[in-house]
């Protein structure tokens, strides 16, 4: 009995001694989330009203909310009369151990920053890096969203694309677009010129200047290949490519240019008929 009456003795004077520091601890938990919600939208607000990149206003946006809540934690563990140093020593053990087991999060981390920092690309942009290619939907901290073609998300590590090259399809207002047409080497180099030039200079979207190109540029076996080049708006790249495939070879067919593969699946055609008959 006396062993039990010492036992609760010792819990009431430890309620009596901690108990205020307890209910004052929940107390401040709970006015300090709704105040961290409150700055949380009022930051967003101030963001939204400046004229801060896309990408750098979320991560500020994230930055501020994860040290106000660091500050909570920290006014909750005095609040609680816990032993700074105490503290301090198990954060510095646990961010070491962290530090050791998540490497590669901590590349992704500072691959982010340094986007933010460089710009080397931001939302919006089409870029192709790490063997992926879509347009940036979203710059996190740890990785980078991309949508690509086929309408598919693909997460790409910070890390990874800070260590390798990226190539930003979008930070130019203009781009080239160069398409290859393999003609038979039995027409004449300038009349085949003289059509293809003039398709692309026709062709809806391919601008005037730069001036379009068209050369010889290559001679395989009984083949010639002829290099169209033009200039067209890179917001518009996609389909003014595809607009001056269909016209190049429109103008090919309509002059009796042909293609060398065609003309050999002719033959071919023509020869079993005979080897019928």
């Amino acid at each position: 009995m006396e062993d039990t009456s010492e036992f609760t003795k010792k819990i009431i004077d430890l309620a009596t001694s901690s108990g205020g520091k307890i209910v004052l601890a929940i107390l401040v938990l709970i006015f300090g989330l709704l105040l961290i919600k409150c700055l949380t939208k009022m930051v967003n607000k101030r963001l939204d009203k400046s004229k801060m990149d896309v990408t750098v206003k979320n991560v500020v946006s994230k930055l501020v909310k994860l040290l106000l809540y660091l500050v909570l934690l920290v006014g909750l563990i005095e609040i609680l009369g816990v032993p700074m140093t105490s503290v301090a020593a198990l954060i510095a053990s646990a961010g070491l151990a962290v530090g050791l087991g998540f490497q590669g999060a901590l590349s992704n981390l500072a691959g982010g920053f340094l986007i933010l920092i460089f710009k080397p690309f931001k939302v919006g942009d089409y870029i192709n890096a790490s063997d992926a290619e879509g347009t940036v939907r979203d710059i996190s901290i740890f990785y980078t969203k991309l949508l690509t073609l086929d309408n598919r998300t693909v997460l790409v590590p910070n890390g990874d694309l800070m260590n390798s090259n990226v190539t930003n399809l979008s930070a130019e207002p203009v781009r080239r677009i160069d398409l290859d047409f393999k003609i038979t080497n039995d027409i004449d180099q300038n009349f085949v010129r003289g059509v293809l030039l003039g398709a692309a200079e026709k062709c809806e979207g391919v601008l005037e200047e730069p001036a379009p190109f068209t050369r010889l540029t290559a001679v395989d076996d009984d083949t010639y290949i002829f290099t169209v080049r033009g200039w067209c708006d890179t917001a518009h790249y996609w389909d003014v490519y595809f607009d001056l495939i269909e016209t190049c070879s429109k103008a090919l067919a309509e002059n009796g240019i042909d293609d060398p593969e065609e003309r050999i699946a002719i033959r071919l055609v023509g020869k079993e008929e005979d080897e019928q008959e």
